[in-house]
């Protein structure tokens, strides 16, 4: 059974002082208290910032947690001999109340590892804490590389500057492995160029829950990012790597939204292949961006998904490498 907890973002203090300024009125605060403008404005600044920042959990069971609101969806493991793994981190701004979260659902067990699913700021928002702190931080290469590096992509003004030497990969690997950690059996695969060109993903064969890292968007559409190396082609290849990891009872974890099933799997797999094969089609037809929007290759999944004008015009531009790699 999945069980779902939302963590209040009010600290005892805040709840104490709440309590204070219904029983006491203003002049008296002042009288017990010269700073009340000033704490007065702390309180509602802590309230609406963690507010903001409002994490929930699901527990998975077998030590299994889901983190939800930071991000990404971030997993934590928690082994036999109280080590714990963390799968992505979120973004770096919410790192202070998801490490506080994880810590709760731990009972404070060290977190020992930090899995990076791709250099998204979404999955390594814990990288500078936790790398600080001596986890291993592991990845695949190509994601190592990137974190380590300037990045600026042609659709957007954002520039993502490579983290500290401390915030990067200390562990990475090329094609698949296992690990053993803390007594927890792990089994990690690279999804090749998808999203990015350095996507993997976890799977623990013992509890049977698998984390396809950004591979998996289940609320809207996903970023195409070309720039570093990914591709509808390759996006289609990795759901079907996904497939043969899972089994019916598998639990998945998707990088965005709700949980997901091998019959969601496959339902996406085949989306994305059909989307595929139109956008190809036109592409090779030498059709423009705008004459692929003007086709509407997701027609029918537009009220699931959402607006997809940025998603096909990014599903475009991932041909040119693959079909005119010398344009």
């Amino acid at each position: 059974m999945i069980i779902m907890k939302v963590l209040s973002p009010m600290s005892e203090f805040n709840i104490s002082f709440l309590r204070v300024l219904a029983t006491t009125s203003k002049r008296k605060a002042k009288e017990l208290c010269p700073s009340f403008t000033f704490l007065l404005a702390l309180f509602f600044l802590s309230v609406g910032s963690a507010s903001a920042q409002q994490l929930s959990t699901q527990d998975l069971g077998n030590s299994l947690t889901l983190i939800n609101g930071a991000g990404a969806n971030i997993l934590v493991k928690q082994s036999a001999n109280g080590d714990v793994l963390v799968v992505d981190g979120g973004l770096a701004e919410n790192a202070r109340q998801t490490l506080a979260t994880i810590s709760d659902v731990t009972g404070n067990g060290p977190v020992t590892m930090l899995v990076n699913t791709h250099w998204h700021p979404e999955q390594t928002g814990l990288n500078q804490q936790l790398g600080a702190q001596g986890a291993i931080i592991f990845a695949h290469e190509n994601t190592r590389q990137w974190l380590t590096t300037a990045i600026s992509r042609p659709w957007e003004s954002t520039k993502f500057a490579p983290l500290p030497v401390s915030a990067q990969p200390t562990e990475t690997f090329f094609h698949y492995g296992n690990l053993d950690h803390g007594g927890t059996d792990v089994q990690y695969g690279y999804l090749r160029q998808a999203h990015t060109d350095g996507d993997l993903y976890i799977y623990f064969p013992n509890e049977n829950v698998l984390h396809g890292g950004g591979v998996l968007s289940n609320d809207g559409w996903p970023l195409m990012d070309w720039w570093t190396g990914g591709w509808i082609g390759g996006l289609v290849d990795a759901l079907e790597v996904l497939l043969e990891v899972a089994n019916d009872d598998t639990v998945i974890v998707p990088a965005n939204g709700p949980l997901m099933d091998k019959t969601d799997l496959q339902a996406m797999r085949d989306m994305y292949d059909t989307i595929f094969q139109r956008i190809s089609s036109g592409f090779r037809a030498a059709n423009s961006i705008e004459v692929t929007l003007s086709e509407m290759p997701t027609a029918e999944f537009k009220a699931r998904w959402g607006d997809p004008e940025q998603f096909v015009r990014r599903a475009h531009e991932s041909l040119i490498p693959h079909y005119t790699p010398d344009a």
